[in-house]
């Protein structure tokens, strides 16, 4: 049989993607038997564990593992990945790497993937949907604040020591989200190191009425916040309102945060609301 020279395969067919936002859309749009390897760090969806070869860190990867899996596309995110880039670059291999920041790319990344395999489509109608429950969030807080509810001082902290503040499609979630970021001019610099705050006692005086922890993997210790030097002035400590929001809902610039991610925040801040409602935050 004679082979067809002119026939190509629609969009890659052997993905490796070294990060999980890429896997979770992926799955969702029906299209996991593209995907060859994963992240080590991969917890969404949970079965991809089970399936996928593991093949790389965040900023490390096995090479040579992956050239086994004989991928036709390689995805990853972000400058951090770079070197692992420009090594599978110098092999032969197609790198796609995204650099999302803030929500609207984020929905970019998203559409561009998506047509990549050819689910423009299916991805658009998906997007709209999760578009729609944002709008229907910022409806609900317009509604409080119709009604006389205070917005939220919200810091959120990415990491414990040195504390780092949120990044950008975080911070935008969480206005969505009805809180207002307490370090928003941190917020768009693009590597932790940028967000770093120094000095606690700015958190102190900026005196967040929320305080939400994800500390990039490790467990976020409420307890520990609240016993930091000079903090127990702080509204979010005085009145107990620390909280929890998992590292792979929120820090993963994919499907987790526009939808997880955001909404438990969403709960969070309507509870806070509420309660300023009825008086229970009185200084």
């Amino acid at each position: 049989m004679t082979h067809d020279l002119l026939h190509f395969d629609h969009g890659p067919q052997r993905i490796v993607c070294l990060t999980e936002e890429t896997t979770e859309w992926l799955y969702l749009l029906g299209q996991e038997h593209r995907i060859v390897g994963i992240s080590g760090y991969t917890v969404r969806p949970r079965r991809a564990r089970e399936e996928k070869p593991k093949v790389s860190a965040f900023l490390s990867a096995k090479t040579d593992k992956i050239m086994d899996l004989q991928p036709d596309c390689v995805l990853g995110f972000s400058d951090l990945q770079a070197d692992i880039a420009a090594d599978l670059v110098k092999r032969g291999v197609q790198v796609t790497i995204f650099n999302q920041r803030s929500v609207a790319e984020i929905f970019s990344m998203l559409y561009q993937l998506a047509a990549m395999v050819g689910e423009a489509e299916q991805g658009a109608q998906r997007i709209d949907a999760m578009q729609a429950d944002l709008r229907a969030m910022q409806a609900a807080v317009a509604a409080k604040v119709a009604a006389g509810a205070r917005r939220p001082k919200v810091f959120f902290e990415e990491w414990d020591n040195p504390h780092i503040s949120a990044i950008r499609w975080v911070s935008e979630l969480m206005g969505i989200a009805g809180g207002d970021d307490c370090f928003p001019e941190l917020s768009l610099e693009r590597m932790g190191k940028q967000r770093i705050i120094a000095d606690g006692a700015e958190i102190v005086r900026r005196n967040p009425d929320i305080i939400l922890g994800s500390w990039c993997g490790k467990k976020f210790r409420p307890e520990n916040v609240a016993a930091r030097e000079g903090w127990d002035v702080v509204s979010a400590v005085r009145h107990q309102q620390l909280f929890e929001i998992k590292s792979a809902d929120i820090l993963q610039p994919g499907p987790a945060a526009l939808t997880d991610g955001v909404r438990k925040m969403h709960q969070i801040i309507l509870q806070w609301m509420d309660a300023d409602l009825a008086g229970a935050f009185q200084p």
